[in-house]
């Protein structure tokens, strides 16, 4: 029984899921931080733009990236 091994996804897979992990950490990354340390003072740098919508957006398309990565044809 010389059977191959095989993989379950393809190379390309491995790599689009790789970069699929890289843009949801760096999502998160981004969405992290702008509390307060004492809870009487209101930080506004919780609602910046790299919170509300940069990093959503990056976590987002980081999932996209996974499903496609998921659902492609392996070589």
């Amino acid at each position: 029984m010389n059977k191959k091994n095989k993989l379950l996804f393809g190379k390309r897979n491995y790599k689009f899921m790789i970069i699929g992990l890289f843009f949801i950490a760096i999502g998160f990354i981004l969405m992290s931080g702008g509390g307060s340390d004492d809870p009487n003072i209101f930080n506004e740098e919780i609602y910046s733009f790299r919170r509300i919508r940069l990093a959503p957006i990056l976590v987002v398309t980081g999932f996209i990236i996974e499903v496609y990565a998921i659902l492609t044809k392996s070589e």
